[in-house]
């Protein structure tokens, strides 16, 4: 469980990071892990609401759910700007 819990936080840190270097926002490392995790939730809610992705227990860390979750985080980086809320 800890190890499953240390790999979340890396995936989350790395698709917080791409999303910021898209998206050219300058957060710290926990803001880019917190963006990462909820940007993989909401792009892994979108990818299933259009169809392209699945919400089911099954993740892999493969290239097509990077993309999704840095999607994913972009808007929610987009969002924050919108709202005023980070860098």
């Amino acid at each position: 469980m800890l190890i499953s819990l240390l790999l979340w936080v890396l995936f989350g840190a790395l698709v917080g990071w791409l999303a910021g270097i898209l998206m050219k926002s300058k957060n710290s490392l926990i803001v880019n892990i917190i963006i990462g995790i909820v940007g993989s939730m909401l792009g892994g809610f979108i990818a299933s609401f259009i169809g392209i992705g699945s919400l089911g227990s099954e993740f892999s860390f493969d290239i097509w759910n990077i993309l999704i979750s840095v999607g994913g985080a972009c808007v929610v980086i987009f969002l924050c700007r919108v709202l005023k809320i980070g860098k």
